[in-house]
């Protein structure tokens, strides 16, 4: 197999994942930035920077899907908290049934050989 290939395709995998991630990340507590790398840095695979986080964070949030709040750090500077808005909580949703629906027709697929 051509290990370019494989390379090319595992990015793109994990560039469309990433979305649904960050907003699955934030779906039950608000959290600051730097807290949604450090989860999403545990899903093995999946290979995550802050520099690919913070750019997804702010679309979202032009979006309207997240918003954002300030609060005061005894451990450092102000953080940015995000949280899903009502709408962000909708299209997680059906984002979610989607790669429900991927996921299971891949597995029947794997399944039948």
């Amino acid at each position: 197999m051509n290990g370019r290939f494989l390379e090319n395709w595992t990015t793109q995998l994990r560039k469309g994942l990433l979305t649904l991630c960050v907003l699955n990340s934030i779906r039950q507590h608000r959290a600051y930035g730097y807290d949604v790398v450090r989860k999403l840095r545990n899903i093995e695979g999946l290979i995550v920077s802050e520099g690919t986080i913070y750019p997804i964070l702010s679309r979202l949030k032009e979006e309207g899907f997240v918003k954002t709040t300030f609060e005061e750090s005894q451990e450092g500077p102000v953080r940015k908290y995000y949280e899903l808005t009502p709408l962000g909580v909708q299209y997680l949703e059906q984002m979610n049934n989607y790669w429900q629906l991927i996921q299971n027709g891949v597995n029947t697929l794997r399944s039948e050989q």
